[in-house]
């Protein structure tokens, strides 16, 4: 039977403790990413859109790598833009950043806003480790 840890990156210990969920949950080899924003350690909102899309990527990849997994890992992408889906160019060129090799699946949505004011990109995402190609 697989096992279930809760994945919490170093300077992610205050969503948890605070907001009470968990940046990540592995079950077996499976990675279950909570949906990451443009927010600093101290949960400040990243100003400037190519800014708040490369944080909210570093830090689902804090992330992947607490978990033991990488980029080429993540075989599905989600992804929200509040309040619209006018930032995707800026958006897909950094997602290009860090998917370099292994592309996933990936669903982006358009929402009218998010629980935090300022946040305009949201991004979740479901890796599983070991994977070969």
């Amino acid at each position: 039977m697989p096992t279930r840890k809760v994945i919490i990156p170093e300077g992610m210990e205050n969503i948890y403790d605070t907001y009470h969920y968990a940046p990540g949950i592995l079950v077996g080899d499976t990675l279950y990413c909570s949906g990451q924003v443009g927010r600093d350690a101290d949960l400040n909102v990243v100003q400037g859109v190519e800014a708040q899309c490369t944080q909210a990527f570093e830090n689902v990849g804090k992330v992947l790598a607490a978990a033991g997994a990488d980029w080429d890992d993540v075989v599905e992408l989600e992804s929200w833009f509040a309040p619209d889906m006018g930032n995707l160019k800026t958006f897909m060129a950094v997602k290009d950043r860090f998917f370099t090799n292994l592309y996933p699946t990936w669903t982006g949505f358009g929402v009218p806003s998010f629980s935090m004011p300022g946040i305009i990109v949201e991004i979740k995402c479901k890796a599983i480790l070991g994977l070969t190609s």
